[in-house]
């Protein structure tokens, strides 16, 4: 069986940075955050560690490639808007590396939506808000009283709002919180 690549992969050396290691996406690359007083056999060990963690986490997470996040904007679309059976559902639902000034977007006049991979790193619940969000405007496609109340059916609609701008606000992504 052949085995997947793995991505491109940034180690940043700290020397304020102990004996915590952590790791984070960054588009297609990941990011390894290390003490700078490891060995370069700890660094290569503690790379493999957190590449593992990362796929895992991911898995729970339910993500993988755009085939992956379609099927996971159904079964939201039908868990969270079943009265719009075809409406809400996405022709197609893509992780876009382009996109730096919103979170996501959508075309409703060929169901697309796009979904930026800044997103990937982020807490499930989370990603779920933003798909609901573009789901929601397959079926409203303006920001008006309906299209809120349709979207306050996900449960963590407020603390997913909050979690995003708290994002931008702390400058991790100065790009903003658009949708």
């Amino acid at each position: 069986m052949a085995r997947k690549a793995s991505p491109p992969v940034d180690v940043r050396r700290s020397t304020r940075r102990r004996r915590t290691v952590s790791a984070y996406r960054d588009g297609e690359r990941v990011v390894v955050l290390i003490p700078d007083v490891f060995t370069r056999a700890e660094e290569a060990e503690w790379v493999d560690r957190m590449l593992g963690r990362l796929t895992e986490r991911d898995k729970r997470a339910g993500r993988g490639g755009d085939a992956a996040l379609r099927n996971r904007a159904i079964r939201l679309a039908h868990r969270y808007f079943p009265d719009y059976p075809q409406t809400a559902e996405p022709t197609s639902v893509k992780w876009v590396h382009n996109q730096t000034s919103r979170w996501g977007s959508c075309t409703p006049d060929d169901g697309t939506i796009r979904l930026s991979s800044r997103l990937a790193a982020m807490p499930g619940w989370v990603i779920d808000y933003v798909l609901l969000h573009e789901l929601a405007h397959l079926v409203i496609p303006r920001h008006g009283r309906e299209f809120w109340e349709l979207l306050e059916r996900y449960p963590k609609t407020e603390r997913a709002r909050g979690y995003l701008e708290g994002v931008a606000d702390a400058g991790i992504d100065n790009t903003g919180d658009n949708l």
